[in-house]
């Protein structure tokens, strides 16, 4: 619970702060960025929310907070509880954003699809009992796909709660070793009807990630929208494992076709999908003059 005599120093006068537990992993920024803002080491409150939609993008905001580093001085129980009954958050169409980020990915988006065959959860938020009991109400969890040994987090007790099949890269294996598919090379799989595991080596080095309906790319950390440049990025000074392989690994990925990026960090995007491609195409470009 976030502790209003550690508030940060910057923080707006008003009823909602960070305090410093903050670990500034961008979680209240995405969801309530007229609110929140970049302080440098930690995110802070730029802005007090003012109307009913910056009051519930921001209650957002402290509930999914891995840390527990946002409060409000005066607490509004009623609202609270109203906000968490909306998770899972509709995106578009049956795709969720699960909310409650966990510390133990260091704050990354977890996200669910709702879908006939069975439902899938990628990479893992928090385990609570309630969040859990929403999943179930909403036909449990058939398949986790996990796109990095870093965003794992709860995916256990996940597994464990609904029996679901753990998909993960043989090279990330030791971050979740009782998963039940291991994927053993790097060529494309097409999984199901309307879903394609990619593997693209870079930021570790078995980073995959999903293609759904060839619309939803669920990125973990391979890439990610900024909101300021308006354009799609890589994280230059987050590769783990080999720039030169995660910039071939975008070039086959831009032949692709997609609408969303959903990426476990930084901000996700809708784009017609020909503005996807050259995005991507101008990516790559960037990506091999570093």
């Amino acid at each position: 619970m976030a502790d209003p005599q550690k508030i940060v120093s910057n923080n707006a006068p008003g009823n909602f702060f960070v305090d410093t537990t903050c670990i500034n992993c961008d979680t209240c920024r995405q969801l309530a960025p007229t609110t929140f803002e970049d302080a440098g080491e930690y995110s802070s409150v730029s802005h007090q929310p003012a109307t009913d939609e910056e009051v519930l993008a921001a209650t957002r905001a402290l509930l999914c907070c891995p840390t527990g580093s946002i409060g409000t001085k005066e607490k509004d129980t009623a609202k609270i509880q109203m906000t968490r009954a909306q998770f899972p958050l509709p995106i578009e169409e049956n795709v969720y954003y699960s909310g409650f980020n966990s510390p133990h990915s260091y704050g990354a988006n977890s996200f669910f699809v709702l879908e006939e065959g069975g439902n899938w959860l990628i990479d893992s938020p928090k385990y609570l009992p309630f969040l859990a009991d929403r999943f179930a109400e909403l036909g449990g969890i058939k398949y986790i796909f996990l796109t990095h040994r870093d965003d794992v987090a709860d995916a256990e007790k996940y597994a464990g709660r609904f029996s679901s099949s753990r998909i993960i890269h043989a090279a990330e294996l030791s971050a979740q070793p009782q998963s039940e598919i291991v994927v053993e090379s790097n060529s494309i799989q097409e999984f199901s009807e309307n879903f394609t595991i990619i593997p693209v080596p870079g930021h570790t080095k078995g980073h995959m990630v999903l293609l759904y309906k060839n619309k939803f790319l669920f990125t973990g950390d391979h890439l990610a929208f900024d909101p300021e440049l308006s354009e799609i990025y890589a994280f230059r000074n987050h590769c783990w494992y080999s720039w030169t392989e995660q910039t071939a690994s975008m070039e086959r990925l831009s032949e692709f076709q997609f609408e969303w990026i959903l990426a476990g960090h930084g901000d996700r995007v809708k784009l017609p999908a020909s503005d996807m491609k050259d995005q991507m195409h101008r990516l790559v470009e960037r990506m091999k003059r570093q």
